[in-house]
Protein backbone atom coordinates (compact mmCIF):
# COMPACT_ATOMS: atom_id res chain seq x y z
CA UNK A 1 0.00 0.00 0.00
CA UNK A 2 2.79 2.57 0.79
CA UNK A 3 4.33 1.84 -2.61
CA UNK A 4 1.05 2.56 -4.38
CA UNK A 5 0.63 5.86 -2.54
CA UNK A 6 4.19 6.77 -3.52
CA UNK A 7 3.51 5.84 -7.14
CA UNK A 8 0.33 7.99 -7.24
CA UNK A 9 2.14 10.87 -5.57
CA UNK A 10 5.02 10.53 -8.03
CA UNK A 11 2.61 10.50 -10.94
CA UNK A 12 0.91 13.65 -9.70
CA UNK A 13 4.21 15.41 -9.16
CA UNK A 14 5.49 14.28 -12.55
CA UNK A 15 2.42 15.79 -14.19
CA UNK A 16 3.04 19.05 -12.36
CA UNK A 17 6.71 18.97 -13.27
CA UNK A 18 5.98 18.42 -16.95
CA UNK A 19 3.55 21.28 -17.03
CA UNK A 20 6.27 23.63 -15.99
CA UNK A 21 9.33 21.71 -17.13
CA UNK A 22 11.28 24.78 -18.19
CA UNK A 23 11.12 26.20 -14.69
CA UNK A 24 11.23 23.05 -12.52
CA UNK A 25 13.86 20.90 -14.15
CA UNK A 26 15.51 19.77 -10.86
CA UNK A 27 12.13 18.61 -9.50
CA UNK A 28 11.51 16.60 -12.65
CA UNK A 29 14.93 15.03 -12.27
CA UNK A 30 14.16 14.18 -8.62
CA UNK A 31 10.82 12.72 -9.68
CA UNK A 32 12.52 10.68 -12.37
CA UNK A 33 15.07 9.40 -9.83
CA UNK A 34 12.26 8.57 -7.42
CA UNK A 35 10.34 6.82 -10.20
CA UNK A 36 13.47 4.82 -11.14
CA UNK A 37 14.08 4.03 -7.48
CA UNK A 38 10.45 2.98 -7.06
CA UNK A 39 10.75 0.67 -10.10
CA UNK A 40 14.00 -0.72 -8.78
CA UNK A 41 12.50 -1.33 -5.31
CA UNK A 42 9.44 -2.99 -6.86
CA UNK A 43 11.68 -5.19 -9.06
CA UNK A 44 13.85 -6.11 -6.06
CA UNK A 45 10.70 -6.89 -4.07
CA UNK A 46 9.45 -9.15 -6.88
CA UNK A 47 12.87 -10.84 -7.07
CA UNK A 48 12.88 -11.29 -3.29
CA UNK A 49 9.35 -12.71 -3.45
CA UNK A 50 10.43 -15.14 -6.19
CA UNK A 51 13.48 -16.25 -4.16
CA UNK A 52 11.30 -16.56 -1.07
CA UNK A 53 8.74 -18.62 -3.00
CA UNK A 54 11.47 -20.93 -4.33
CA UNK A 55 12.95 -21.29 -0.85
CA UNK A 56 9.53 -21.93 0.67
CA UNK A 57 8.85 -24.58 -1.97
CA UNK A 58 12.24 -26.17 -1.30
CA UNK A 59 11.50 -26.12 2.45
CA UNK A 60 8.13 -27.75 1.87
CA UNK A 61 9.64 -30.49 -0.32
CA UNK A 62 12.46 -31.07 2.16
CA UNK A 63 9.93 -31.22 4.99
CA UNK A 64 7.96 -33.88 3.11
CA UNK A 65 11.15 -35.83 2.40
CA UNK A 66 12.25 -35.68 6.03
CA UNK A 67 8.78 -36.63 7.20
CA UNK A 68 8.86 -39.67 4.91
CA UNK A 69 12.38 -40.55 6.09
CA UNK A 70 11.29 -40.26 9.73
CA UNK A 71 8.23 -42.41 9.10
CA UNK A 72 10.37 -44.97 7.25
CA UNK A 73 12.99 -44.85 10.02
CA UNK A 74 10.37 -45.44 12.70
CA UNK A 75 9.02 -48.36 10.72
CA UNK A 76 12.52 -49.80 10.38
CA UNK A 77 13.11 -49.30 14.10
CA UNK A 78 9.99 -51.29 14.99
CA UNK A 79 10.92 -54.02 12.50
CA UNK A 80 14.45 -54.20 13.90
CA UNK A 81 13.13 -54.28 17.47
CA UNK A 82 10.87 -57.20 16.51
CA UNK A 83 13.83 -58.96 14.89
CA UNK A 84 15.96 -58.35 17.98
CA UNK A 85 13.21 -59.74 20.23
CA UNK A 86 12.88 -62.78 17.98
CA UNK A 87 16.64 -63.35 17.95
CA UNK A 88 16.83 -62.96 21.75
CA UNK A 89 14.15 -65.65 22.06
CA UNK A 90 16.11 -67.84 19.63
CA UNK A 91 19.27 -67.31 21.67
CA UNK A 92 17.41 -68.32 24.82
CA UNK A 93 16.10 -71.52 23.27
CA UNK A 94 19.52 -72.32 21.79
CA UNK A 95 21.21 -71.75 25.15
CA UNK A 96 18.70 -74.13 26.76
CA UNK A 97 19.40 -76.67 24.01
CA UNK A 98 23.14 -76.17 24.53
CA UNK A 99 22.77 -76.87 28.25
CA UNK A 100 20.73 -79.96 27.48
CA UNK A 101 23.32 -81.20 24.99
CA UNK A 102 26.15 -80.41 27.43
CA UNK A 103 24.40 -82.56 30.03
CA UNK A 104 23.90 -85.35 27.51
CA UNK A 105 27.54 -85.06 26.46
CA UNK A 106 28.72 -85.31 30.06
CA UNK A 107 26.52 -88.40 30.55
CA UNK A 108 27.79 -89.92 27.30
CA UNK A 109 31.41 -89.23 28.29
CA UNK A 110 30.83 -90.88 31.68
CA UNK A 111 29.21 -93.87 29.95
CA UNK A 112 32.12 -94.05 27.51
CA UNK A 113 34.63 -93.96 30.36
CA UNK A 114 32.78 -96.73 32.19
CA UNK A 115 32.51 -98.77 28.99
CA UNK A 116 36.22 -98.24 28.32
CA UNK A 117 37.08 -99.45 31.83
CA UNK A 118 34.86 -102.51 31.33
CA UNK A 119 36.48 -103.22 27.94
CA UNK A 120 39.95 -102.77 29.43
CA UNK A 121 39.12 -105.21 32.23
CA UNK A 122 37.55 -107.67 29.79
CA UNK A 123 40.54 -107.33 27.47
CA UNK A 124 42.95 -108.08 30.34
CA UNK A 125 40.83 -111.13 31.28
CA UNK A 126 40.76 -112.22 27.63
CA UNK A 127 44.52 -111.85 27.26
CA UNK A 128 45.12 -113.84 30.44
CA UNK A 129 42.59 -116.48 29.36
CA UNK A 130 44.07 -116.62 25.87
CA UNK A 131 47.57 -117.03 27.29
CA UNK A 132 46.37 -119.85 29.53
CA UNK A 133 44.52 -121.52 26.65
CA UNK A 134 47.51 -121.11 24.35
CA UNK A 135 49.75 -122.70 27.00
CA UNK A 136 47.21 -125.51 27.40
CA UNK A 137 47.08 -126.06 23.63
CA UNK A 138 50.88 -126.10 23.44
CA UNK A 139 50.99 -128.60 26.31
CA UNK A 140 48.39 -130.77 24.59
CA UNK A 141 50.23 -130.62 21.26
CA UNK A 142 53.45 -131.69 22.93
CA UNK A 143 51.58 -134.46 24.72
CA UNK A 144 50.07 -135.59 21.41
CA UNK A 145 53.52 -135.49 19.83
CA UNK A 146 54.95 -137.61 22.65
CA UNK A 147 52.05 -140.08 22.42
CA UNK A 148 52.42 -140.41 18.67
CA UNK A 149 56.13 -141.14 19.00
CA UNK A 150 55.50 -143.80 21.60
CA UNK A 151 52.76 -145.50 19.81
Amino acid sequence: APLRVSAVLLGALAGTARAGQEQVNPIGKVLQLMSDLSSKVIKEGEDAQRVYSEFAEWCEERSKELSYEIKTGKSEVSELKATIDQEVATIGSLEARLEQLSGELATDEADLKAATEIRTTENAEFVASEKELTETIDTLQRAIGILEREM
